[in-house]
């Protein structure tokens, strides 16, 4: 099968890259540590050029064979990359926006191979405190092309992201930094101290996270309710090894009543690593969100539409 498009999904810790082929079927991807805070920095000579740069770096060794192989393959990228600490910044487009329009805004990059590098623009909110996002956009058309569905889109992560979209618009979107707060706190404070690793998931002290932020202690704020993740150790009620998943399900737990109630009746759509997906899917339940399911592929597919969007390749119908 013959590969039509080159895409990146390049991010703040890691580089993802696609080889695509006819209707965005993966025919070849890999995973590098070259985010954009961790770039090489052994020059080496690309396109008979001696390199230093660390964009051209990552670019080279995530698809350059691939482009010896067809130099006329288009690219496309998402993600941190478009960022003002990128290779190079691609404006925010505000909201409300049709996902599906963002391949017509589209911000080009010249590589040292000469191949155009087209960076999707991230998305801002500047309705009340700002909010931005750069890689969850494209994957939020992914979750619609696929699914076709409107409604509440969850992508958990370092920085968790819960999207409004009504058709086919970004209409509003909020930002928990849940999983960055738990690594904080975990490695950095108080709480860190009593916690051992376990290897299993400690599902009973999880749900009792969840729980308590749900409870009447938790409505007096995370602030409040942190501080248990030790008490409930010295205390003799968690083990060591309970104790990282009971601060997991407290934040998450947190961050699920920040939703408004409403989505509880709304469809909602998991987008990211299986392992939190499957953290995010069992803290819903708990919390009364009855309708929830799960995206696979949703960067590629967003990458997809976009690239056949800006023509950069064809719809399978037309190739």
């Amino acid at each position: 099968m013959q590969a039509q498009l080159i895409a990146l999904d390049w991010g703040t810790s890691s580089l993802r890259a696609y080889k695509l082929g006819p209707a965005g079927v993966v025919l070849e991807q890999r995973s590098l540590a070259w985010g954009i805070m961790h770039l090489p920095s052994e020059p080496r000579v690309i396109a008979g050029v001696h390199c230093s740069d660390g964009f051209e770096l990552a670019f080279d060794a995530a698809c350059g064979d691939w482009l010896d192989a067809a130099p006329t393959l288009p690219v496309i990228a998402c993600g941190m990359v478009g960022s003002a600490q990128g290779w190079s910044e691609a404006a925010y487009r505000n909201t409300p926006v049709d996902v599906a329009s963002l391949g017509q805004a589209l911000h080009r990059v010249r590589s040292l191979r000469g191949v155009d590098v087209h960076i999707v623009p991230g998305v801002i909110e500047q309705v009340g405190l700002p909010n931005v996002m750069r890689g969850e956009e494209t994957q939020v058309l992914g979750v619609l092309q696929g699914l076709g569905v409107d409604g509440l889109i969850g992508l958990p992560g370092s920085h968790s992201k819960w999207v409004e979209v009504v058709e086919g618009c970004i209409t509003h979107f909020d930002t928990f930094m849940t999983g960055e707060l738990f690594a904080v706190l975990s490695k950095h404070s108080i709480l860190g101290r009593t916690q051992q690793p376990c290897e299993h998931f400690q599902a009973e002290a999880f749900d009792r996270g969840v729980h308590v932020a749900l409870s009447t202690d938790g409505e007096r704020g995370v602030l409040s309710t942190l501080f248990s993740a030790r008490t409930l150790g010295l205390t003799g009620a968690l083990a060591p090894d309970q104790q990282p998943d009971y601060l997991s399900g407290l934040l998450i737990g947190h961050e699920l009543a920040g939703l408004p109630g409403s989505a509880k009746h709304t469809p909602i759509v998991l987008v990211g690593a299986a392992p939190l997906c499957a953290r995010y899917q069992r803290a819903l339940a708990l919390c009364g969100f009855a309708h929830v399911s799960l995206a696979q592929e949703a960067t590629e597919r967003g990458l997809w539409q976009l690239a056949v969007a800006a023509g950069l390749t064809q719809p399978v119908s037309e190739a």
